[in-house]
């Protein structure tokens, strides 16, 4: 199986959970949008889109749902089956609209346009993602004072889901700071080195740099 990534932050969340999962993966740096690859790419992804897992049948795409084959692939319960499951899948739902959303708007803002020369920063799009922000923060605050991780006592892909922008906060400049339960969780993150470099040793060139 190949799994086609770049550096950006859905395609590292997948090259994050095969390195945790260990699994037998083959990781190819690819640029779907770049001149004279379209074709090539668009039978494994029609929206040019990555992370792209190419396996023996149909492909696979979109982060969550190759974090789920491949947790299934090495027996793993880091997605979820047993109990846990019907948890797990609430903090992924309710992250994609709320927590980690937010985290995308200001990095959006303050990375990515900034990055790959698409606009000016919106300041007035920073505030409304940082108001979200806080407000996403209070909930999760809230929840990981009482636990290590969100769900059960093991870190699951609902932590890794959660935290998707976060290993870019150099560029948003989210407040983590404020919330130490929250500042906390993403330390314990840190710590997974699957998580803290999952480039390590691989063919991947730096995201341009934004500019000063």
């Amino acid at each position: 199986m190949n799994l086609y990534f770049s550096r950006n932050p859905n395609p590292r969340l997948a090259v994050a959970v095969a390195r945790y999962l260990q699994a037998e993966v083959a990781f190819e740096f690819a640029e779907p949008m770049a001149p004279g690859q379209a074709e090539r790419f668009r039978s494994l992804n029609p929206n040019l889109l990555l992370p792209i897992l190419e396996r023996p049948g149909r492909s696979l795409w979109e982060a969550d749902a190759i974090a789920c084959y491949l947790s299934r692939q090495t027996g793993s319960n880091f997605w979820r089956t047993d109990d846990g499951e019907p948890e797990m899948i609430r903090w992924i739902s309710w992250g994609k609209e709320n927590f980690v959303k937010a985290c995308d708007m200001v990095h959006w803002e303050r990375g990515t346009k900034l990055r790959y020369g698409i606009g000016p920063c919106e300041e007035a799009m920073v505030e409304e993602g940082l108001r979200e922000f806080h407000r996403a923060a209070r909930t999760l605050e809230a929840e990981l004072s009482g636990r290590a991780w969100l769900v059960g006592d093991a870190v699951a892909f609902a932590d890794f889901r959660m935290a998707t922008f976060l290993p870019y906060n150099d560029a948003a400049r989210l407040p983590i700071g404020d919330y130490p339960a929250l500042k906390r969780w993403v330390e314990q993150l840190e710590e997974i080195e699957a998580w803290r470099d999952p480039f390590r040793g691989l063919v991947a060139p730096e995201l341009p740099p934004i500019p000063g």
